[in-house]
């Protein structure tokens, strides 16, 4: 009967030109419960083994044609045949023999001529440690998959640690310096009224009184030549001006940091996208400004009129945050390896488009800069944790994994990225409404 391990019938093929040989090893297997496929020379056995896949093979060593090394040689070299265990048979004593027919991949040998019993019982052996070894690799490969996922799982939950973190800690405190700069501002923004009124005062009365003193002194006509009073009454307005765009640009910042910095509550709340992006820009137009080795990169939007998004504003801001600045870091990159005539025949643009597809109430956000690009292989990878090309101390690799997780994770949507070697990048990212 069949051993404990075998669920279902084992196939052996045996392989001998002698018709006796194989008809008393057929009946011998039969007998154990195993069925017996046959073959008279190399070339059946072979493809015999290929389609019908037996469990085990025996096969005579000595046959007309090819000889069973060959036929075992080519078993071992074809991907589909290579795991079958052979047991030779054969009426060769040579041991050199045996060691070559070892070395080419058998298991064992059965001199001839052979016992059924002894036959029978290596079979059973072999076929045990062939159902052994199989249960041992699938084992193996199930406990890699289970620590892969957990690998998986924990690079995740380090991820979202991190994310949790970064999130909370630049929140604070790009939410507290917004806070403490708009007092200041408030207090400028409002004697500065105050002092173009007194100005416009003082202006009047020395007109006045240039007017009304016939005879001026000679003491202030000599200072009215000293400090340009012309040039005063003429500049001071203009200076005045100039204060009250730097409070509006003071004010702007002000308000960008607060809103790239919403806290991002248990739930989510409801967000325009559009505000998101220029509240994003505001905070890097430093970083778009003409850099002297790098020409400026000039930033066009087309904004679709968005309906509010439901979701974690801080987080979305983020993700906008990461590429537009990877995008910057790209022209940086490009403006290095290139010579001056290139940098100066460059126009460095990022274009941010959003749009709204009311069949699947979803928005979507492209970003797409002219910058180097990159090649599949780096593509292919980008949103790995702790992949990155930059040099080392200019990037963790944990900002595209992070957007990856904040968009796909905890918002359902999608984020893909295009890109061509050396004509640039597009990230397009869409958000369920």
């Amino acid at each position: 009967m069949m051993s404990e391990p075998f669920l279902k019938p084992m196939h052996i093929l045996l392989v001998d030109d002698n018709p006796n040989n194989l008809k008393v090893l057929s009946e011998a297997i039969q007998g154990c419960g195993w069925k017996a496929l046959m073959a008279t020379d190399g070339e059946s056995a072979i493809e015999q083994t290929e389609y019908a896949h037996p469990d085990l093979i025996l096969l005579d060593v000595m046959m007309p044609g090819m000889d069973g090394f060959e036929t075992c040689r080519r078993l071992k070299a074809n991907a589909i045949t290579q795991n079958i265990p052979v047991i030779f048979m054969t009426a060769l004593t040579d041991a050199t023999d045996k060691v070559k027919g070892l070395e080419i991949g058998a298991v064992d040998y059965i001199t001839k001529p052979f016992q059924q019993e002894e036959v029978i019982a290596r079979l059973k052996l072999h076929l045990k440690i062939s159902h052994l070894t199989r249960t041992l690799e699938q084992r193996v490969q199930e406990r890699t998959a289970e620590l892969s996922q957990s690998l998986q799982q924990l690079q995740q939950t380090q991820l979202q640690l991190i994310q949790s973190e970064k999130m909370s800690t630049l929140g604070q405190l790009v939410a507290g310096i917004g806070h403490e700069i708009n007092n200041p501002i408030g207090f400028i923004s409002g004697n500065c009224f105050h002092i173009e009124e007194y100005v416009k005062d003082l202006f009047r009365l020395v007109n006045l009184q240039q007017q009304k003193l016939a005879h001026p002194d000679l003491e202030i006509e000599e200072l009215v030549e000293e400090i340009d009073l012309e040039y005063i009454t003429e500049d001071l307005p203009k200076i005045l001006l100039s204060m009250h765009q730097g409070i509006g640009r003071l004010k702007d910042i002000s308000l960008s940091l607060r809103t790239f910095a919403r806290s991002d509550i248990s739930s989510k709340v409801e967000f325009q996208i559009n505000e998101g992006i220029d509240s994003t820009l505001m905070l890097l137009k430093h970083r778009l400004k003409d850099q002297g080795n790098r020409p400026k990169i000039d930033v066009f939007t087309q904004y679709c009129e968005l309906p509010p998004i439901i979701c974690y504003p801080g987080q979305i801001n983020q993700v906008l945050m990461n590429i537009i600045a990877n995008a910057i870091d790209a022209f940086d990159e490009g403006h290095q390896i290139h010579s001056d005539q290139e940098i100066a025949a460059c126009h460095n643009t990022i274009t941010i488009t959003t749009s709204v597809d009311d069949e699947q109430k979803a928005v979507t956000i492209c970003i797409e800069d002219n910058a180097l690009g990159m090649p599949p292989e780096v593509q292919a990878r980008i949103f790995e944790p702790s992949f990155t090309t930059k040099a080392v101390g200019k990037g963790t690799g944990l900002g595209l994994a992070i957007s990856h997780q904040i968009v796909v994770d905890k918002h359902n949507g999608q984020i893909n990225c295009l890109s061509t070697s050396g004509k640039g990048t597009k990230f397009i990212i869409t958000l369920p409404i």
